[in-house]
Formats: C-alpha cells, sequence, structure tokens
C-alpha cells in the first residue's frame, strides 16, 4: 500500500499568504504536492467520504476512536460545502488528492472528485497532526521532515481500533524522531490539542505497536533516526483508509496520505487549558 505521493518543494515559508490561497491553488492544479508547511496557521484535515447509509455507523466509529478520528465537521448528505469551515471551501476539490476505494481495494488516485461526486455522499472532516507541528515548531521541537520538505512518515500498527458497525482495523500512526528533551516537550504540547490527535500514543520501540521496520512506512516518506533520538508515534488519520480496506465498504474516498485539507479554523484556536 506504500504509493508514491508527489512533492512540491517546501519553502521555510508558506508560498500562499491565506488559506483560501492555499484552497484555490489546490482547486487549479496549481499545487499538487503534499500540505505540510502550507498555510501553518491554519488547521488541515483529513477526509472520509461515504455514502450515506453508512455515514451514521462512521460517525458512532469515530466517536469510539477519538485519537485517530477527532472529528472538525460532517457535511449533510450530497453537500460539498462545510462553511464553518472555510466559506469557499469546496470538499470535492480542495485537497490535492483523493483516493477511491471499493469494496476495501483501492481502485484509483485522482485529483478531484469532480466526475464521481454523488448526491448521497457525506463527508467527514478529521483533525490532521500537522496542525500541531505549528505549536512544536514555534517550542523549539525540530521536526525533521518539515525541514526536508518531505511527507510524514505513516505506518500501520498492530494495535486494533473500537469496532463500530462495519468498520473496524488497526490504528495507523504519524511518527517523528526526537531526543528526549523534545519528546516530552513534544507530549506536553500534544497533549493539549485534542482535537488533531492530542499526545502521543507510543514512544520507543516500534516492534512493540507491529512495527517490523521503521525505515520502510506504509504512506509517506521515510527520515533518519539518529542515534540520540527515539521515534514518538502519534495516532493518524490515514486509520480511516485502513478501516476502508478491513472493513471493505463497497465505496468510499478519502484523501491521499500528506494531501489534505486546509480549513480557515486556526490552530490557536484548538487548545485547551
Amino acid at each position: 500500500m506504500n504509493q508514491p505521493i508527489a512533492h512540491a518543494s517546501l519553502a521555510p515559508a508558506t508560498p500562499f499568504r491565506t488559506a483560501a490561497d492555499a484552497r484555490r491553488a489546490i482547486r487549479s492544479g496549481a499545487w499538487t504536492g503534499h500540505t505540510v508547511g502550507l498555510a501553518p496557521a491554519n488547521v488541515q484535515g483529513n477526509l472520509m467520504i461515504l455514502p450515506a447509509d453508512l455515514a451514521g455507523d462512521f460517525l458512532r466509529f469515530c466517536q469510539a476512536n477519538p485519537k485517530p478520528c477527532p472529528l472538525l465537521g460532517v457535511s449533510e448528505p450530497g453537500s460539498r460545502r462545510l462553511p464553518a469551515l472555510g466559506l469557499d471551501l469546496d470538499l470535492a476539490t480542495d485537497a490535492p488528492g483523493y483516493r477511491v476505494f471499493e469494496h476495501g481495494e483501492l481502485t484509483a488516485e485522482v485529483p478531484d472528485l469532480e466526475a464521481i461526486w454523488r448526491d448521497d455522499f457525506v463527508t467527514f472532516v478529521i483533525g490532521c497532526s500537522f496542525s500541531f507541528e505549528e505549536a512544536l515548531l514555534a517550542a523549539g521541537v525540530p521536526l525533521r521532515h518539515v525541514a526536508e520538505g518531505r511527507n510524514v512518515a505513516m505506518y500501520t500498527t498492530a494495535i486494533p481500533t473500537t469496532a463500530a458497525g462495519p468498520f473496524h482495523g488497526p490504528l495507523v500512526v504519524s511518527m517523528r524522531p526526537m531526543k528526549a528533551a523534545d519528546a516530552i516537550r513534544a507530549i506536553q504540547i500534544t497533549g493539549r490539542l485534542p482535537a488533531v490527535h492530542g499526545a502521543p500514543v507510543h514512544i520507543g520501540d516500534p516492534s512493540l505497536i507491529g512495527i517490523a521496520d521503521i525505515a520502510a512506512p506504509d504512506f509517506g516518506d521515510p527520515v533518519a533516526i539518529l542515534p540520540d533520538e527515539m521515534p514518538v508515534f502519534w495516532a493518524c488519520g490515514v486509520t480511516p483508509q485502513a478501516v476502508a480496506m478491513a472493513a471493505k465498504p463497497a465505496l468510499c474516498v478519502t484523501h491521499a496520505p500528506g494531501l489534505m485539507l486546509i480549513t480557515d479554523l486556526l490552530n490557536r484556536d484548538l487548545a485547551f487549558v
């Protein structure tokens, strides 16, 4: 399932002034790469799009699994709009890439959903770890994949999610290598951000959560782990893709890993104290 993901070079600062500018560039095809570092003050979201007859079960799945699936918004059936996340936002065009699953099999990767959109589609927007990275960087916690312009490394684990209706499957995690002091600070910072996955779910030995080869992520790009660093793992919004492969619904659509929906919500508004 490790699929190649297109990259655009990542400048130190976002090339877009606002989230709306980024969405327009994505919608027009001017930006086709991953969204790490784009509109860094804004909340990014994972997508799960399902026929309406499965939406209730998936809502219960999200409620039962808030770490990998913290909900930011749910659309009305057939609507491509979610005004609470952006007045001009179009759910069918504003992620740089989408994946189509049929009966658990990945059958297509497409730049937009214009040709396949249905009147019964319900879209779930799920919090993304890219949003807490702004807070980590502001606190001086280095993130190697951001510095190198790479997509974050993501892995399918042996940790099961809590089933709801037909939805079940393994937890997917994202990994960032950190020195011990930075890991402690990252736990403190992300623990205040449950809307974008919250605190890590595991630190250290990847084999303890079923990851056989840390150098070979299932999604995203590998990054080096230096001798004085440890891998730190967060629950990841790519989990619904692993769930789609396990539950095998007749049809569902997700974002492509690392190619997120950028909303008008601000990261600073997500924290609780």
